[in-house]
Parts: C-alpha cells; structure tokens; sequence
C-alpha cells in the first residue's frame, strides 16, 4: 500500500531516489519562476525548460500548475511544523505556544511574499482548487489543523469540553486571517502582521480561558453552531 505522506508522480507513483531530484529540481524552477514572473504568466513550458527537462517529463511529475502549488503548501506545511518544534518542544504555556507558532508560519513564508502577493487573486477564488478550503487542499489543511490541535494538546489551557474539538480548526482559521493580512502588508520585513500576532494572542488567550466560565457558555455554544453552519 502507498505510503500517502510519500512523494509520487502525476501518475500516482512513488518517486525513486532520481526521480525525486527531478522533481523538486521541477518544483524549485517553479517556484522561482513563479516568484520572478508570478504565476499566471509562467506556464509548464517554460518551467520544463528552465529546468533543462522534457515538456512531457515535467507533467509527468506535475499534472498541472495547480499540482506545483499544492505540493508548495505540503513543503510548507512540513517547514512551518519544523519550524515552530523548538517552541512546542520547550513551552507548555497556550499563548506562547501559539505565538510561536504563528511567528514560524509567517518566517516560512517570507521568502514567497512577494509572489504570494500576485498569487492571491488565484487563490482567493472560490472554486479555486488552490483555495486553502478546497477539497485538493484538503491534505495540507489537516495538517495545519494538526499542528494547532498540538498547540493545544501540549498546553495547559484550560478549555469548554464542548469547544476543545473544534478549537485547533478556529485557530488555524485565526491563521488564515494572519496570512491575508501578511499578503498586503508592505511594511518593512512585515512589520505588522508581527505586531498583529503578538497583539491579536493574549486576547485569543483570554477568550479560551474565559469559555469555561459558565456565564460565557451560551455565546460559546452559538460560535460552535455557526462554524457547523458554515462548514455545511
């Protein structure tokens, strides 16, 4: 049985030791070209031949342009987990936990600002299939609702039993609404979007210290039945 976190070809084959150079050598062109040119102007032709490959061996590995950028999001998926490690390793405290998390999701993805910038009009449509919510997102969302859930786990937050389950989703939601801002903001070495992490996490902080309390428990309750709407 294939492994599913192991690379595989277009094709759905697992990728030999050659091939897997090939292919990241695909991805890295790509990546390049698309922080160069930006994506809607870069096309697989000109990637395979920036690479020094086949036209056909590019899509062999690579179906489309849209199959470049979901292996993006898996790569950095797996750089913003290694990333925030030391800080989940050392931390117990929630709101550090979670700071350091999203600082390590913004240092990742600071080398590609200036291509995510002309990307995002992609990404933001709806049916998009490389929208964050997508279903062809679906395998990097998880894994981005897992590193929160670890957030979570290894805390010693106190959380509403009933809120606990849905809370790694509304933060990597919280995450979402970070790198948007990350997306516009033009201050230098963005700036911002780390004084909007550094003052947007104590009030998250506070928020699930206070869903325990009893008085709070119906607010929580309707935020719960508006996610459920939402996902349906």
């Amino acid at each position: 049985m294939t492994d599913q976190t192991a690379p595989t070809t277009a094709a759905g084959e697992p990728a030999t030791a050659r091939g897997e150079q090939t292919r990241r050598l695909i991805l890295d062109t790509a990546m390049r070209l698309f922080r160069e040119r930006g994506y809607a102007q870069t096309t697989m032709r000109a990637i395979a031949q920036e690479a020094g490959v086949a036209v056909g061996n590019a899509y062999y590995y690579f179906g489309s342009k849209d199959h470049l950028i979901q292996e993006f999001y898996a790569l950095s998926q797996l750089e913003h987990r290694a990333a925030a490690r030391p800080v989940l390793d050392r931390e117990t405290d929630f709101a550090t936990r979670l700071a350091g998390v999203l600082h390590a999701g913004v240092d990742v993805l600071t080398p590609s600002h200036d291509f995510a910038a002309s990307f995002f009009k992609t990404a933001a449509e709806p049916t998009s299939p490389l929208s964050p919510f997508s279903a062809e997102s679906s395998r990097p969302r998880h894994a981005a609702i897992g590193l929160f859930a670890e957030v979570l786990d290894g805390s010693t937050a106190k959380v509403d039993p009933e809120l606990r389950p849905q809370l790694p989703e509304l933060l990597w939601l919280a995450y979402m609404g970070v790198v948007l801002y990350w997306v516009h903001d033009r201050s230098p070495g963005q700036t911002r979007t780390r004084q909007l992490i550094d003052g947007a996490v104590p009030l998250i902080d506070r928020l699930v210290a206070l869903s325990r309390l009893r008085v709070l428990r119906p607010v929580t309750r309707q935020v719960l039945d508006l996610v459920r709407t939402l996902r349906h």
